[in-house]
């Protein structure tokens, strides 16, 4: 496919497209997602992952089975766009906002005391955001169950394309291997993952479920949506609430931990942040969603963490369910189709400079917003990211909280001299940067006062 922006690969009687502008995605997963919307057979998910997350990772079929029963028609439009604006409240943004997201404050002000261990943290962060939005669950402590619980399940999912998980996915007849056989040692890991998702799946939804016997949680979307919805559905709301959980909390935690280290190398850019914070809403106060759609700096800014280090290099695989051709070429059905995010995001047709961090890349000549406003990394057409909003909401609303309390710099040694920060970022599904350190500080005492009027003892 010489000169097209799509590449293809064959191995085995695999066929594998990537995908690399977003005019393609666009025209493939959106305008075509009749026909592009199925994920890949991998068998090492049935093996690993008996009964799959559906909303984020199960084939359509798997799906319109599973999921879409859960909603009636005012939230589903139509099957199979299980994944579109009408999928559900979890997935609709003015739901998330008036969920307990409002959170976001509270939880960002924890920072602080994590600051040496800042990639790591930033994923907890977001996870108990999210837990409190989804599940009413208000996260006690650094080594909480729930988060522990679906942060081996989610690390568990990773590893699924380990060698071991290739070779079965290229030779499904293996998974019929016992596990005391040479080169079986996947069963144990696929014992162990079946016992995490599980747990990840139903822990939380049952303590949503004894808070609403007892009384005790009628904010929360599990709790809403089994308000409004039959018993019979409990099934499928408790596969999207752990998909949406699953796909915020890691990519949420990558995307903050990105934030941290941009302002700590990009002094400037926090300083003016920080001023249209405090123009627009002033120091007396943190800032809420309501204050959105007023710090258009703020926006840029979110929108650049999302595109300067894209949570993920490449973009969940998609697979298609009958023949086609783009561009002259054929994809034959069955084929895998990858989005490559890193080279959309590199695309310097779009961005210039695409390596360095700039906020105002986002904004017009004349000083409005762009309309460039799609986070490629949520991906693209019917299969586009369940947790988006729970997402969107996590960062942003952490990134304003901690911008209007605190200053963000690089640490410094004992001498008193900076320490550089080395931008290195991990491999895998989901891209982190490596350790680093920074200097977190209350920007002034009336910032201190409002972190400790928001912020519940936290045991560390």
């Amino acid at each position: 496919m010489e000169g097209s922006d799509v590449v293809h690969a064959s191995a085995l009687g695999q066929h594998i497209v990537i995908v690399n502008s977003v005019k393609a995605a666009i025209e493939l997963f959106e305008k075509r997602s009749d026909k592009y919307s199925d994920r890949p057979f991998l068998a090492m998910d049935g093996v690993a992952f008996s009964r799959r997350i559906h909303a984020a990772w199960g084939q359509m079929a798997e799906v319109s089975q599973n999921v879409p029963a859960a909603f009636p028609p005012r939230y589903v439009a139509k099957l199979p766009s299980h994944s579109n604006e009408k999928h559900s409240p979890i997935t609709s943004g003015p739901a998330v906002q008036s969920s307990r997201i409002s959170g976001a404050p509270q939880n960002a002000s924890k920072i602080l005391f994590f600051c040496h261990k800042l990639t790591k943290y930033s994923v907890r962060l977001a996870g108990a955001v999210i837990m409190a939005t989804l599940y009413g669950y208000e996260v006690q402590s650094n080594d909480d169950h729930f988060i522990a619980i679906s942060e081996k399940a989610m690390q568990k999912l990773s590893d699924s394309v380990f060698p071991g998980a290739a070779a079965v996915n290229t030779f499904p007849i293996l998974r019929y291997l016992p596990s005391w056989m040479p080169g079986a040692g996947f069963q144990q890991f696929a014992a162990e993952s079946r016992k995490l998702t599980k747990e990840m799946r139903e822990v939380p939804f049952e303590f949503v479920k004894q808070n609403m016997r007892d009384g005790m949680d009628s904010k929360s979307i599990v709790a809403k949506l089994l308000e409004a919805n039959s018993p019979n559905d409990e099934a499928a709301i408790q596969e999207v609430a752990a998909a949406a959980y699953g796909a915020g909390a890691d990519t949420s935690g990558s995307a903050l931990a990105s934030f941290f280290l941009a302002m700590a190398v990009h002094p400037d850019i926090q300083k003016k942040a920080q001023t249209e914070i405090d123009t627009v809403i002033g120091t007396h106060r943190l800032p809420g969603f309501e204050d959105r759609p007023s710090l258009p700096y703020i926006e840029a800014l979110y929108r650049e963490v999302m595109r300067w280090k894209p949570v993920g290099s490449l973009g969940v695989a998609h697979a298609t369910t009958e023949d086609d051709i783009y561009d002259g070429y054929f994809i034959p059905k069955g084929t895998t189709v990858i989005s490559n995010i890193w080279a959309m995001t590199r695309d310097e047709s779009i961005y210039s400079e695409p390596e360095r961090f700039d906020p105002d890349r986002f904004f017009t000549a004349d000083g409005k917003l762009n309309n460039d406003d799609t986070i490629l990394a949520f991906g693209f057409g019917r299969r586009i990211c369940v947790g988006r909003h729970l997402a969107d909401a996590t960062i942003w609303g952490t990134i304003v909280s901690v911008l209007s309390t605190f200053n963000i710099a690089k640490a410094k040694d004992d001498a008193g001299n900076e320490i550089d920060i080395d931008p290195r970022y991990s491999d895998g599904m989901i891209s982190h940067p490596e350790p680093f350190a920074c200097s977190i500080t209350p920007r002034s005492e009336v910032a201190k006062s409002l972190v400790q009027d928001t912020t519940e003892t936290y045991d560390l």
